[in-house]
């Protein structure tokens, strides 16, 4: 089990690691030229079609494979102690992989059909690129209710189980607060969930990968009882 444990620490870090590299990539390289015609933009996005795909892949089909692990690891640290907590924190972890790695396939697949349909028509592609981003912005970008969720639960039940770091877990109930009132479409909450986040993960990443869970720390001590 902690193989497995040490495993979904590294897949928190890589969380962290993704999180910062979408700030880094989006506040100092990506130049999208917010006031030129339609023509232009897609001329822009057809240049740069490549490296927003990869960035896109990376930051959701990625980012939610790594939560999918890290969903899995967290419910059975504490599952014993929080069963029903640990339950319904799952049920929207996965809920929100499944929210995370949607998005990544429409903004793709928008992003190469747009282009396409702005050689002949730039006004309609423009339109249909618009509705796009608002499906993925509802979808996992800039409403993080069921994120929130996840983490405001699971640390509840990580605080019941002892598990985790307790000054960790009350953080993991600020950020997922925070991100439950994204729900109300101001800018400062998503980006206070998103910088939460990236110490939020890489917090827990560390601890899992160096401290063992309660519950198997618990057992070896029950197996070297029985064995003198």
């Amino acid at each position: 089990m902690n193989g497995f444990q040490r495993i979904a620490g590294a897949a928190a870090l890589s969380e962290a690691i993704i999180y910062v590299s979408a700030f880094v990539f989006f506040g100092a390289f990506w130049d999208f030229p917010v006031n030129a015609g339609a023509a232009q933009k897609f001329s822009f996005l057809a240049d740069n079609q490549i490296i927003l795909s990869i960035v896109n892949l990376t930051m959701y089909v990625v980012f939610g494979i790594f939560l999918a692990v890290l969903v899995l690891a967290l419910h059975q640290r504490v599952k014993n102690c929080a069963p029903s907590l640990s339950q319904m924190a799952s049920v929207f972890g996965i809920i929100w992989v499944g929210l995370v790695i949607a998005s990544g396939m429409i903004a793709n697949i928008g992003l190469a059909a747009v282009i396409e349909l702005s050689v002949k028509t730039p006004e309609q592609a423009m339109t249909v690129w618009l509705t796009i981003n608002a499906v993925v912005e509802g979808l996992g970008g800039g409403n993080e209710v069921v994120g929130g969720l996840w983490v405001l639960l699971l640390s509840i039940a990580a605080l019941k189980a002892n598990e985790l770091s307790r000054a960790l877990n009350y953080l993991g109930i600020f950020i997922g607060c925070v991100g439950i009132l994204t729900i109300y479409p101001a800018e400062v909450l998503t980006e206070i969930f998103g910088l939460g986040q990236v110490v939020w993960f890489a917090w827990l990443g560390i601890i899992m990968m160096k401290k063992p869970s309660k519950q198997a720390t618990d057992t070896n001590k029950n197996v070297l009882s029985h064995a003198n």
